[in-house]
């Protein structure tokens, strides 16, 4: 007798069983974990072929032809190497480079000098470092477009507080200088404003970096009575220089791409002072609407870039070795 609930409760199982559909799972089970694997990955891949590859396979075939973006009708003619000659022979793309070469430069020394050494204070862990730390990082979390009309509204010559700050240390009368006007200014106006945004994004690499050195290193120092001056140069540079260096290929990468602060400030004058490549190669797309040229041009850059950065991990996996 009391086996028969346990048999028709069985018996229920059974029937419901046969009638719930096969589940995914088990039809796969049949399936190796590579076959699996790849099941998952494909939709990725196919994303990612649609969104980074295929453009950039266009722009390489794009830039062997004539074509126009505003001329989509009219016969595309092939031109050979014709578009990169005439982007490495114009001189004023080769101004547009030496200009973000200068950006790149003083953004990524300055960057990484305040960033260390803000990294260094953060590190020494005083009283009150974790709102501190907070404070700092708030530039770096702005988005670009406000950071853009508050500096903008910052470097007014009548209204802006920059000018009083200036002119408050040097003397100098606050309308008598412009910083987004001057021809010898206005670069430095957006290397401060990079400098200020970005600057926290170099700090926490570098903290990191600082606080992956083990402490008993340290201790070994003091045992053998090293001075303070000779930790940070033999233990500290050392063992945090390939987090800074990581922190430089990021930044280079990033600012050798620089455009919407540019754009935002100054819009790349007075005259074509502040025009970087990125602005240069704005304007033959989409204003000038040579496809063909501008195609050849990015891939110059892509190229330039790519060639650079590989050559500095190279460095930098030899750096981590030792």
């Amino acid at each position: 007798m009391t086996d028969a609930p346990s048999t028709i409760a069985e018996r229920s199982a059974e029937m419901l069983a046969r009638a719930t559909p096969v589940p995914m799972a088990a039809r796969v089970c049949g399936l190796s974990d590579r076959a699996i694997a790849w099941l998952f990955i494909t939709p990725t891949i196919a994303l990612l072929l649609a969104i980074n590859i295929f453009p950039l396979i266009w722009a390489v075939y794009l830039s062997f032809t004539n074509f126009r973006a505003n001329r989509p009708n009219a016969e595309v003619a092939s031109v050979g190497l014709r578009n990169y000659q005439r982007v490495l022979n114009d001189p004023d793309i080769w101004i547009a480079m030496q200009t973000t070469a200068h950006f790149v430069f003083w953004t990524i020394l300055l960057q990484t000098l305040i960033g260390f050494a803000l990294a260094y204070l953060i590190d020494r862990k005083f009283r009150g470092h974790a709102f501190w730390t907070t404070v700092i990082l708030i530039p770096m979390m702005l988005s670009p477009a406000v950071v853009g009309n508050f500096w903008r509204f910052l470097y007014q010559p009548q209204i802006g507080l920059f000018n009083y700050i200036v002119s408050f240390f040097s003397g100098i009368p606050p309308s008598s200088f412009e910083m987004l006007g001057s021809v010898t200014l206005a670069p430095w106006a957006i290397i401060i404003v990079d400098t200020w945004m970005w600057t926290p994004y170099v700090m926490l690499i570098c903290l990191a970096g600082l606080r992956s050195i083990p402490d008993y290193i340290y201790e070994a120092a003091e045992v053998d009575r090293a001075s303070a001056w000779r930790q940070f140069w033999s233990i500290t540079v050392p063992m945090a220089l390939p987090f800074i260096m990581l922190a430089v290929l990021f930044r280079g990468i990033e600012n050798f791409k620089m455009f919407d602060m540019v754009m935002l400030l100054t819009g790349g004058g007075p005259g074509s002072t502040t025009e970087v490549a990125s602005i240069t190669l704005k304007r033959e797309a989409f204003e000038s609407w040579l496809t063909g040229r501008s195609s050849a041009f990015a891939i110059i850059l892509f190229v330039a870039v790519f060639g650079l950065a590989n050559i500095y991990v190279k460095a930098l996996n030899k750096v981590k070795q030792r």
